[in-house]
This record gives C-alpha cells, structure tokens and sequence, in this order.
C-alpha cells in the first residue's frame, strides 16, 4: 500500500492523482496531510509536492471526457469534505481514463459513482439553502456582515450568486467552522482568511446605529404576520431547519 499526501487543495489533490498514473501506482490512496493518521505502519508514505501543471493536465483529460459540468460535480465532492472524497475521485478519474467514451458519471450501478451522485445532492441543497437563509447585519463601517456555518464548505459556490445579487453595498459572508469567508469592496470578490477568528461576543458592539431597529422592525413584521391558529412547526422545520435558526434575525 502507497500512500499519498498531499497539502489538502484542490490542485493538490490532482497532482497527487497524476502522480498515481505517472509511478504507475496500484495499491495506492491519497490522504490530506490535515487528516492523516497513519494506522498501516507497513504503507508506503509518498509525499506530493502541488504542481499545477501536473493538476491542469489531469483536469483537462477529464473536461474532455464528462466536461466542465462533470468537473463541478467532482469539485463539490471535495468541498463536501467527505472522509473518502479523495479516493471517490480517484475512482472517477480512473473510470473516465478506462472509458473516455462514457460519461462515467452517470453509471449509477457503481458503488463510487453512486456515492458522488449523492454527494452532490446533499452539497447542492445546502449551497441552496445557503443562498436563501443568509441574513446580513450592517455595521459601523457600512460593510454588511452574514455568519453561517454550513454542513459543507460551500462558500465557493454561493460566491457568484451573491457577487450577482449585491453589486451596489459592500459584505462579508464568514464561515465560522472553517474560519474564512467571501469579501465584496464593490470592486472584487475575493476569499478573506483572518488570523484569528472572529470574536461573536463582542461583534454587536460594531453593529451600525440602524441595524438594532432594522432588527426589531423585522422581528416585529414576523410576528405580526404570522397566523398562530395556521401553525405548522413540523412543515416550517422541514423548510427551515432548526439548525439554521441561530442564525436569523426573525429567530433571535
């Protein structure tokens, strides 16, 4: 058994595939050096160096084979964060290389492929309910602030829909598990990565002198709209997880 390290990006876990094929490795899988605990002690430790050459030639063979939309579904199984993600995409890209002819990711009678299919489900539905559960908080410097903490690390998907919808304020969405986050200054969007995390204790203290009454008179509209003899709470939670609730004004 060879193992193969890699540093935990993207480009990283493609250079390590193509080093699977260019050493002609059999009995290999590829861990990220963030989750690596080596349990065979007779495993062979290979250890990639990220080359993004190697990681273009990969990606490229596979855009010809199940094209940019079958990239996608791949790229979501690494932001899932799925402990066997690495070797699930290995497995595509040996069965895209076996059968260059076949959009291998729809032969659902493959246990791996099968796995992706439901992977990306799970990624899209929470990249979806990203998009609608998402509650902005202006600050004192005008810069509108969201937290989330989404099951997956989807952040990079959700970073067009709102570059798209918010052109005319600046925001910051954070990601309080994975400690990094999306800024918009009105000119670019880029991935922020702060030194340490954000203290949400004392994050109130910078709210802007409007946001308190934005707060209330939101809390108040949801109160006063809702029809208590109407009330669903099994059909709301299906539609708004409890999970999320933290995270809404309405629910403060």
């Amino acid at each position: 058994m060879t193992t193969l390290l890699y540093d935990g990006s993207f480009d990283g876990l493609f250079t390590a595939i193509f080093e699977v094929f260019e050493y002609r490795y059999k009995d290999v899988e590829i861990m990220s050096k963030v989750r690596f605990h080596q349990e065979n002690i007779f495993a062979e430790i290979h250890e990639v160096i990220t080359q993004i050459d190697k990681s273009e030639r990969v990606l490229n063979k596979l855009e010809q084979n199940i094209g940019k939309s079958g990239i996608h579904q791949l790229l979501k199984v690494f932001l899932s964060e799925d402990i066997e993600l690495e070797n699930l995409i290995l497995s595509a890209v040996k069965q895209s290389i076996r059968h260059p002819d076949e959009n291998i990711l729809q032969n659902f009678a493959d246990s791996d492929i099968l796995k992706i299919s439901k992977i990306c489900k799970s990624v899209d539905r929470e990249r979806h309910r990203m998009t609608a559960f998402v509650r902005f908080e202006k600050m004192q410097d005008d810069v509108f602030f969201a937290k989330i903490a989404p099951d997956f690390n989807v952040i990079p998907l959700i970073r067009k829909h709102f570059k798209d919808r918010y052109q005319d304020q600046k925001w910051m969405i954070y990601d309080l598990r994975r400690n990094y986050g999306l800024l918009y200054d009105l000119n670019t969007c880029d991935f922020f990565y702060p030194d340490e995390r954000i203290d949400l204790n004392k994050y109130h203290e910078k709210f802007h002198d409007q946001e308190k009454n934005y707060q209330s008179l939101w809390q108040r509209y949801f109160t006063k709209t809702n029809i208590v003899e109407r009330k669903n709470l099994k059909l709301h939670i299906q539609h708004v997880p409890r999970r999320y609730w933290k995270y809404l004004t309405e629910k403060s």
